[in-house]
């Protein structure tokens, strides 16, 4: 059976801006160190996969003097994992608040993934319980129970690196050719091509100009039929997929034809009937 594999920050929730960045500045605050990141720095340290990497990016011999931290590498390592566990913390609390709301269309096409007997899973260098936390928060615990989750430390290089991909790929004993991928970042994009499987992007918060040559799919968002109502505009569409108002599961079941290329029910991966809009609302047409 087919799979669809989700990142988790930026793709099930918009959690970059609102919770990330308020949760490394608190943990800054409260451990006094000599730094709070502006929105615009966030935007680049964004760029670098895994929070612990994040902060070891402010690891300069002046930042280490200004903050009378360890010189010795392994106390420096504990160091930057305590905060890490802070931070966690920090930001787990604040996606339990509810304050964050999931991006349109993620659960809707998760269960009708479902539905259609896809395996499901996400793939994430952040933190496992910060992962936990959202994909409990995006899909509801119900549906969240089917989800596989590969996060955090259980592979040494983060994205651009395909190594997380590869890795939920191989525990799950999946063919890489039945798997898309669904990103936000050209990091994600590069780092699930890099494992072999198809890639469509939902662009958020700080990734809108970054280059997504290489995807299937480019859209502002999965997309919601009414009464959510949330429509995507198209950014980039190279196989002619022509999604309608809303992405639906037989546009990414498209991915994984040759080429997006053949439009019968027999080549694609099975969806729960020829649209397959899931449980908010009818089919709209296929523009093709």
């Amino acid at each position: 059976m087919p799979t669809l594999i989700f990142d988790c920050d930026g793709v099930l929730a918009d959690t970059e801006r609102d919770g990330h960045l308020p949760a490394f500045n608190e943990t800054f605050e409260e451990f006094g160190l000599p730094v709070r990141w502006s929105d615009e720095e966030y935007a680049e340290k964004v760029k670098v996969g895994g929070g612990k990497e994040r902060m070891r990016t402010l690891l300069t011999p002046d930042f280490v003097a200004a903050a009378g931290l360890p010189a010795d590498p392994a106390a420096l390592d504990e160091q930057v994992a305590g905060w890490h566990r802070r931070k966690t913390e920090i930001y787990t609390g604040i996606i339990r608040s509810g304050s964050i709301p999931p991006r349109p269309g993620v659960r809707r096409v998760a269960a009708a993934a479902h539905k259609a007997g896809w395996t499901l899973a996400v793939a994430s260098t952040s933190a496992e319980a910060s992962v936990r936390s959202v994909l409990e928060l995006a899909m509801g615990p119900e549906l969240a129970a089917h989800f596989s989750v590969f996060a955090g430390d259980v592979v040494q290089r983060k994205k651009p690196a395909p190594d997380i991909y590869a890795f939920a790929v191989q525990r799950l004993g999946l063919d890489p050719a039945g798997v898309v991928a669904i990103e936000d970042s050209r990091n994600g994009m590069l780092a699930a091509l890099g494992a072999g499987l198809a890639c469509a992007v939902t662009t958020s918060a700080y990734t809108g100009k970054e280059d997504f040559t290489g995807a299937s799919l480019v859209v502002t968002s999965l997309g919601d039929p009414p009464p959510k109502e949330t429509v995507t505009r198209v950014l980039s569409d190279p196989l002619d997929v022509r999604p309608g108002p809303y992405v639906v599961l037989a546009d990414l079941a498209v991915l994984l034809t040759v080429g997006g290329a053949s439009e019968s029910t027999t080549s694609r991966p099975p969806v729960d009937g020829p649209l397959d809009p899931g449980p908010l609302g009818p089919p709209h047409p296929r523009p093709h």
